[in-house]
This record gives C-alpha cells, sequence and structure tokens, in this order.
C-alpha cells in the first residue's frame, strides 16, 4: 500500500473538519525525516508536545517544485508506514542561512538534547542526503525553511 494513502490520513481528515463542521477535503500527509527510525520518533515527539518545528532546506523545494509551507497550511503527519499521528497547522515560516539558526530554534525541533550543536551536526548530515540528488550541495550559508507548527487535532480526538 502507498504508505501515503494509508486509510488513517481519510479518517484523520475527516475526524478533523466534522470536529470543525466544515467539510471535509483531503490533507497532504508526509512523514518527518528520511529513515524509519527518525520518522517515527519525530513523530513521537510531535505527539509529545516536545518538537514544534521543522527545517528542510529551501533548495529541496526548489529542486522538487513544491510550494512553500505559509502560515495557516495544514498536514497531516505520518509515521514511516504511512500511519496517521496528527493534523499540525503552520503558525510560522522564516527562511534563514544554515549558519544563522539559533538555540532557540534548535530547541524547537526537540531533537536530540535539543542544542544548537546536535541540530547543526545531526541537520548537516541530513542536508547532504536531502540533496544528493539534485543540482545543489550544502553549504553553511544554504537557505533553511525554518517551519513551527502546533497540533491541531490527533487521531481519536473528539
Amino acid at each position: 500500500m502507498d504508505r501515503h494513502r494509508h486509510p488513517s490520513v481519510k479518517a484523520i481528515c475527516e475526524g478533523y473538519f466534522n470536529r470543525n463542521n466544515q467539510p471535509a477535503h483531503h490533507v497532504e500527509s508526509w512523514h518527518f525525516c528520511d529513515n524509519e527510525q527518525d520518522a517515527n520518533e519525530c513523530l513521537s515527539l510531535v505527539l509529545a508536545g516536545i518538537k514544534k518545528a521543522t527545517s528542510p532546506s529551501l533548495w529541496w523545494y526548489q529542486a522538487n517544485k513544491f510550494e512553500l509551507p505559509k502560515v495557516g497550511d495544514l498536514n497531516v503527519v505520518t509515521d514511516w508506514a504511512g500511519v496517521a499521528g496528527c493534523i499540525i497547522k503552520t503558525i510560522n515560516v522564516d527562511i534563514v542561512p544554515f549558519n544563522e539558526i539559533d538555540a532557540t530554534y534548535a530547541s524547537l525541533e526537540g531533537e536530540g538534547d535539543k542544542s544548537l550543536d546536535y541540530w547543526r551536526r545531526v541537520h548537516w548530515d541530513y542536508y547532504h542526503r536531502e540533496l544528493a540528488n539534485t543540482d545543489f550541495s550544502p553549504t553553511k550559508s544554504m537557505p533553511i525553511i525554518c517551519e513551527e507548527f502546533e497540533v491541531v487535532y490527533r487521531l481519536g480526538d473528539v
């Protein structure tokens, strides 16, 4: 089964829109990271209220011709297998050079020990993987999309 078409994605969208007395419609679904362990851990951190931001590179969006996130966007966050965990709403978007990300933002990401050193180390490695099949190569000044979000619905919320 295509993990982006898991029945839980439709169910969580229906639950969210029914609760808000709005017509149900499809919401984009995705998982964090590029491997199962990190994707599932990040979802757990979001559900626990610890992870409140994500940081793909602007170049990855450009290479894939994806629309940039904007305030008010809704997304379904899934685990690696595509099972919906929650719906998040984007509350802030900034584009910041990699080398200008600060400790406050790194802490919002909620990963590891929440330090800037940890954020820089794991994200630097990630951006190399993220950009591997593109015309871009990571640089210390590359633009990073700093997207902050809040959980607005979890599967099973009433």
